[in-house]
């Protein structure tokens, strides 16, 4: 995320909103907070805790209320008296609703952008509050490749040069989907969810050394990449070390901390010989039997007690 915030621009343009106001630079203005107002009791003269940096949304109550009660010199003024309160991001205009010449004017004077929509408030609020969530998500880059297994979101980490890009392409050629490759950029979207992408130079492509770059979505089809996934594990390869001890039975997992959020992380040795596609499907598949209530390792250690009473 910027440090000014999301640009106004990006949003618009995902949302596709209609600019009334354009000869202003969407650009150029900027949304810092995820939440959004209704200004209901402010379009009726009451500020207090009014929070002038929100997107500032007219549905239908806002707008009956404004051309069944006011005229259009008091509405020029309700508007004036809103837009001075502090530098709003833009006001949203719902349900095809067209601002006046006198509202287009104040807004003018004061540089505030007017959108619109032609869809329900509703609808579109809760639209507008995912993606402010998304734009204004914390962010953190972590060397890695993310890749959609099965539908479970898989980030590939480990030290450069051991095959990370490898076994993404093994997966890729095997009808999986990539998601990032050499950087993953993770979001928080809220408390229990990291959404990750990838970088708009590297979207797509992946590195091979001694090969160079290519274009997975040329090479294999846009049926082979996707834009974003939910992160929900990581396998961290790692040189294989005969001395080391690696966790053999998996009754306990390991997580990774990512944005104050604990992923489960698998350590995964490398060695000569092993096909790291296949256990990064088997990973993905055992990650999913366990959220569906089935674990394995558990189910062996049962078999076990059982064994041991019995005799």
């Amino acid at each position: 995320m910027a440090e000014e915030g999301a640009k106004l621009s990006k949003i618009a343009e995902f949302l596709n909103l209609k600019n009334f106001t354009e000869e202003m630079d969407l650009s150029e203005h900027y949304v810092k907070v995820r939440d959004i107002n209704r200004p209901a009791l402010q379009l009726n003269g009451f500020f207090e805790h009014f929070e002038p940096d929100r997107i500032q949304l007219i549905g239908m109550v806002e707008w009956t209320y404004l051309n069944s009660r006011k005229t259009e010199e008091e509405r020029k003024y309700i508007f004036m008296k809103l837009m001075s309160q502090g530098r709003l991001p833009c006001i949203i205009f719902c349900r095809g609703f067209v601002p006046e010449d006198g509202l287009l004017q104040v807004a003018r004077s004061q540089n505030v952008p007017l959108l619109g929509t032609e869809r329900a408030t509703s609808e579109f609020l809760a639209e507008l509050i995912y993606r402010l969530r998304y734009e204004l998500a914390p962010t953190q880059r972590i060397h890695g490749v993310m890749v959609d297994v099965y539908g479970e979101g898989l980030m590939i980490t480990g030290d450069s040069g051991i095959g990370k890009s490898e076994a993404a392409l093994e997966l890729i050629r095997r009808g999986h989907r990539l998601v990032a490759d050499d950087v993953v950029e993770l979001r928080k979207i809220d408390a229990h969810t990291l959404m990750g992408s990838s970088p708009a130079v590297t979207k797509h492509l992946i590195e091979l050394r001694g090969i160079g770059i290519i274009d997975v979505k040329s090479l294999y089809g846009v049926e082979c990449v996707m834009d974003s996934q939910r992160l929900d594990f990581v396998i961290k390869l790692e040189d294989w070390k005969k001395e080391t001890e690696y966790e053999r039975f998996g009754l306990e997992d390991q997580f990774m901390d990512i944005l104050d959020t604990q992923v489960v992380c698998h350590s995964l040795p490398v060695r000569p010989g092993r096909n790291l596609a296949v256990i990064c499907e088997t990973a993905a598949i055992n990650h999913r039997q366990k959220k569906m209530g089935y674990n394995a390792a558990a189910e062996l250690y049962r078999r076990v007690q059982e064994n041991m009473m019995v005799h």
